[in-house]
């Protein structure tokens, strides 16, 4: 009963934390759609900014916009917080639950990096600090008055992070400690900064005050940050599920490449909601890096595809005897945790449901085995079962054999 609790725990919070996210998304992209909309009008308000007109749901809107506050409050303020605390909440649950509780698993690569498991949780705690207070450090000071070095600036730090967590961490918890930090930097922008100036504004209104413009500025720049953010964070969240993504050499390199293809997009949406002109390059050079995270990908996996190869002899034999060699290596090394009773220590259930306990489980899991463990090494988890290059090469081999494909017969400097 307590493996089907933790288990429905870990359920339960992946799943709040998806809402959440959708919630906070939603209301980010769409405040920034709404901000960029803002036409003047003669007949607006006395300090209004700009004002929108919408329709949804069969109903008319005339949203008006202050850029410090109208003369007097209203009675009824909503605030929009609460989906970005919940988002971070549950998940800094969910990679407590999933990589904290078993960081020598999923966080730890000894072909990386020899370090106990609460050294990686120390780490990576540290690394979530350290990634704020930098990004805070540098939008406050002369660099963020200049939106393009700033920009610059952030950019260059984010990838240095991600090829740094990269030598310290296994492929999986390197990709994940980046969207976490990434993601605790959007949040620490809503509850560090953005709401308490706003709080500022509201208190200085109330007692008659004129407000501070710099908050309604200082704000409005990290709410952007966050929306030109937000693309890159939520592909880290899929990316984490593919391992040719994250466990190759260079995904530093992809999630860099990422950053700017999802600040591409939302430069072309915010610019398409301004009402200017759309600069549809962009989806060009959208595309373009994206088939270069692609190369990236293909060339970082510890097995390059050579064309036109032939299976040759070598140890594991062909034919027969390699099917046999796969099956067995797959059934000795894979089944200590991919079984109905998993051997590991702290497993109750096969991950992902994923059984490779007899030969028939193993052909229908073939492609899975070659991603997992051939394509990449993302399986074992830090290599711990080891499985060294050569008998990824044989998987790769075995899976050619069985689909009549072009063998895996090439190495990209693993050697």
């Amino acid at each position: 009963m307590q493996d089907y609790l933790w288990l429905w725990s870990e359920l339960l919070i992946r799943w709040v934390h998806v809402i959440a996210g959708i919630a906070w998304i939603g209301s980010s992209f769409y405040f920034i759609a709404l901000d960029l909309s803002l036409k003047p009008g003669r007949e607006l308000p006395d300090q209004a900014h700009g004002q929108a007109w919408q329709v949804h749901g069969g109903g008319f809107y005339n949203l008006v916009k202050y850029l410090v506050a109208p003369s007097k409050m209203p009675d009824e303020l909503t605030w929009f917080k609460w989906e970005a605390y919940a988002t971070w909440i549950s998940g800094f649950a969910l990679l407590t639950v999933v990589y904290y509780t078993a960081a020598g698993l999923y966080m730890i690569d000894l072909e990386v990096l020899d370090i106990e498991p609460w050294q990686a949780v120390v780490i990576s705690l540290a690394g979530i600090a350290i990634g704020w207070c930098f990004y805070d450090g540098i939008c406050r000071s002369p660099l963020g008055r200049r939106d393009a070095a700033l920009a610059t600036a952030g950019f260059v730090f984010l990838v240095a992070l991600a090829w740094s967590y990269s030598q310290i961490f296994s492929a999986r918890g390197a990709f994940v400690q980046m969207g976490v930090t990434i993601g605790t930097i959007m949040v620490a922008n809503v509850l560090m900064v953005i709401i308490p100036g706003q709080k500022k504004v509201v208190a200085a209104l109330r007692v008659g005050d004129a407000p501070d413009p710099r908050h309604g500025a200082r704000g409005k720049q990290r709410s952007l940050h966050n929306n030109y953010l937000t693309l890159p964070v939520i592909f880290v969240m899929i990316g984490g599920h593919y391992p040719a993504i994250f466990a190759t050499d260079y995904a530093w390199v992809i999630l860099a490449l990422v950053l700017v293809i999802g600040a591409l997009i939302r430069h072309f949406f915010n610019t398409k909601h301004r009402g200017d002109p759309p600069p549809w390059w962009v989806w060009f050079a959208a595309g373009a890096l994206t088939i270069l995270a692609i190369f990236f990908s293909h060339v970082g996996a510890p097995l390059r595809q050579v064309d036109q190869a032939s299976y040759g002899e070598y140890e594991f034999g062909t034919g027969a005897q390699l099917h046999l060699a796969a099956v067995e290596l797959v059934t000795e090394r894979c089944s200590i945790c991919h079984a109905h009773e998993p051997q590991w220590e702290g497993l109750a259930f096969a991950p992902k449901g994923i059984v490779l306990e007899s030969e028939a489980d193993i052909l229908a899991a073939v492609d899975g085995i070659f991603w997992q463990a051939a394509a990449s090494h993302a399986m074992p988890p830090g290599n711990i079962i080891w499985v060294d290059d050569e008998e990824r090469l044989m998987l790769a081999n075995w899976r050619a054999m069985l689909r009549g494909g072009a063998v895996q017969a090439g190495r990209s400097g693993h050697e």
